[in-house]
């Protein structure tokens, strides 16, 4: 079964996004706050992260960085996940390197196709 780590500090987005998974069949892991996230992708390797960008403690962009440099954790699929929906915010999260982008509110369908895409 293909985890998937939710980082995200509302809990409304952590509950819609646990059940849309878990009902597609994928096991699922949240943390509220960067530190929490970047400490759960270390002890369990998910198959994939979906990080808020604005988020407690570190934020999204840091935490992916840290994450990124960290032989643990580099070669794990981040997609950043926020509601920045302005005209080149998804090049931007791009350039930085995260995988993709998903804007919020999501569309569930093209939610599932781009999670799968990375968990097949």
């Amino acid at each position: 079964m293909r985890r998937i780590l939710i980082v995200d500090d509302e809990e409304t987005n952590q509950r819609l996004l646990k059940a849309i998974l878990e009902a597609k069949g994928y096991e699922t892991l949240q943390a509220y706050d960067g530190a929490e996230g970047m400490q759960f992708a270390k002890e369990s390797q998910p198959d994939l992260i979906l990080m808020d960008i604005q988020i407690p403690e570190i934020d999204g962009i840091a935490a992916f960085k840290i994450l990124q440099s960290d032989p643990l954790t580099m070669n794990i699929p981040v997609i950043a996940l926020t509601s920045y929906a302005m005209g080149g915010d998804r090049e931007k999260f791009l350039s930085i390197g995260f995988r993709d982008y998903i804007a919020k509110p999501i569309s569930i369908n093209e939610f599932l196709v781009l999670v799968d895409s990375y968990c097949s």
